[in-house]
C-alpha cells in the first residue's frame, strides 16, 4: 500500500497520546489471558515507546508504506517486542493483539475529527485499518521468525546433549546413542567423538546402540562412517548393543560389518577393550 498520508492520522496520534494509550491498554487487557501486574506494566511501557515512533513515522513519511525508511524504528521495536514475547511464551494471537488493539481508539479519534466529512472519514478509516493490519501481520511474521530460530537452537542443543562422549577408562571412550540416527545427528556424533579422541588420546571407542530403535541401511552406513573417521584418528571402535533383531536386520540388509568388532552389551564391549589394553577388572567380594 502506497497511499499518500493526509496528515489526519498523524494529527490524531500527536494530539491524543494519553487518551489513545489508555484506550489501547484497555483493549489489550480485555483480550489477553495474562493479567498479572508485571505483564500489564510491560505492555504499558511497550505502548508508550511505540506511540511516539508512530507519530514520527506518520508525520515524516510521505505514505503509509511500512517497508519505507520512515517506518524503520517502528519495525525494529515491533521486532524486539515479538522476540521478547517468544521468550515469554506468548501466543501469536496475543502478540498481534498488541498492534490491533490500537485500531479501535484510533478509529474513535478519527470519527470525532472528521465527523463533518463522511467521505474523508471513510477513506481515512480504510487506510488506517490497512496500515495497522500490515503492522500486525509484520509483528506475527517476526514472532514466527524468532520462534523458528528458538526451535532450531533447541534442536541443535538437544543433538549435542543426546550424543555425550564418556571416558570409561584411561584409553577407552563410550558413545551411547539414543533415538534415531540421521545424517545431521551423525555429523554431530562424529565431531564430538573425534574431538574427544583428540582431547584424551584414547585408543578405543565404544559406540553403544542399545537405545537406537531400528537399524536400516542408512543407519548402518552412518555407523561405518563414524568408525572409519575414528580409525583415521588412531582409535579403534567397538559397536555394542547388537540385539538379535538388529543382528538379523543387518544380515538381511547385507551390510558388511566384518571389520568392526561388535558385542551384545556395553559391558561385553568394555571387557574386550580392557583385554586389548592388557588390563583387567578384578572383583573382590566385600567382607
Amino acid at each position: 500500500m502506497s497511499k499518500q498520508s493526509t496528515g489526519n492520522l498523524a494529527n490524531i496520534l500527536s494530539k491524543n497520546q494519553e487518551a489513545l494509550l489508555e484506550g489501547w491498554l484497555s483493549g489489550m487487557l480485555s483480550r489477553t489471558v495474562r493479567r498479572d501486574k508485571g505483564a500489564e506494566a510491560e505492555m504499558r511501557q511497550q505502548a508508550m515507546r511505540l506511540l511516539p515512533l508512530l507519530v514520527k513515522a506518520t508525520e515524516a513519511g510521505a505514505s503509509y508504506e511500512i517497508d519505507g525508511p520512515a517506518w524503520g524504528e517502528v519495525r525494529q521495536l515491533l521486532s524486539d517486542i515479538s522476540a521478547n514475547r517468544v521468550r515469554q511464551g506468548y501466543t501469536p494471537t496475543e502478540t498481534a493483539t498488541f498492534v490491533f488493539s490500537l485500531k479501535e481508539p484510533l478509529f474513535a479519534g478519527l470519527r470525532a475529527e472528521l465527523a463533518h466529512d463522511s467521505a474523508a472519514l471513510g477513506e481515512e478509516l480504510a487506510e488506517t485499518g490497512n496500515l495497522f493490519d500490515r503492522l500486525g501481520l509484520y509483528t506475527v511474521e517476526e514472532y514466527q521468525r524468532n520462534r523458528e530460530g528458538v526451535i532450531l537452537r533447541q534442536q541443535q542443543e538437544l543433538l549435542e546433549l543426546s550424543t555425550p562422549v564418556v571416558q570409561l577408562w584411561r584409553d577407552v571412550l563410550a558413545l551411547p546413542l539414543i533415538g534415531t540416527l540421521d545424517s545431521a545427528r551423525t555429523q554431530v556424533v562424529m565431531e564430538n567423538l573425534l574431538q574427544k579422541i583428540i582431547d584424551t588420546s584414547a585408543s578405543i571407542a565404544i559406540i553403544d546402540i542399545t537405545g537406537v530403535p531400528t537399524v536400516d541401511t542408512l543407519v548402518a552406513q552412518h555407523l561405518l562412517k563414524t568408525v572409519a573417521a575414528a580409525r583415521l584418528m588412531g582409535a579403534d571402535c567397538i559397536i555394542s548393543g547388537i540385539r538379535p533383531q538388529i543382528a538379523q536386520t543387518i544380515v538381511h540388509l547385507g551390510v558388511n560389518l566384518e571389520d568392526v568388532t561388535t558385542k551384545a552389551t556395553l559391558a561385553d564391549a568394555f571387557q574386550t577393550a580392557m583385554k586389548r589394553l592388557g588390563a583387567s577388572v578384578t572383583y573382590h567380594q566385600a567382607v
